[in-house]
């Protein structure tokens, strides 16, 4: 029992030094995440803001807040372009391809600002990768 307490006495002296070595890591990888076009593999298996239950097939993605402007988004068409990686997964893109996507989800809890469906992804990418650096351009 005493050994309970002397654990959560031990956490509470070092947490501000904890909490600062995590934000010191941790706060610049956030950054890099949100800081840049990145794209992320989107799971079509469920619902989407913009359709319901409507299937929209394989070439979709959802949008981050950046892109989202209350759903005004949905339905739009984007031409994607992997440009490179953002972890040491060496050279994940696929040389000169790109992909047609349609945004059909919202995704408020992304970093990246598109999140491709794994087929659209997949084109573009090798999808081991799981995120990439993309350039997008509205169609």
């Amino acid at each position: 029992m005493w050994g309970v307490f002397y654990f959560l006495a031990f956490i509470l002296e070092y947490k501000s030094t904890f909490l600062g070595i995590l934000l010191e890591f941790c706060l610049p990888l956030i950054c890099i995440r949100n800081c840049i076009n990145n794209v992320l593999l989107y799971d079509i298996g469920t619902a989407s803001a913009c359709y319901g239950n409507t299937p929209q097939g394989v070439w979709i993605a959802a949008a981050s807040d950046a892109l989202w402007n209350n759903g005004a988004i949905c339905g739009t068409n984007f031409t994607v372009k992997c440009t490179g990686p953002t972890n040491p997964f060496p050279h994940p893109c696929y040389e000169g391809k790109t992909v047609t996507v349609k945004i059909v989800d919202h995704c408020p809890g992304c970093g990246g600002t598109i999140d491709l469906s794994k087929e659209a992804f997949a084109t573009i990418a090798n999808p081991v990768a799981g995120v990439i650096k993309i350039d997008y351009e509205r169609i």
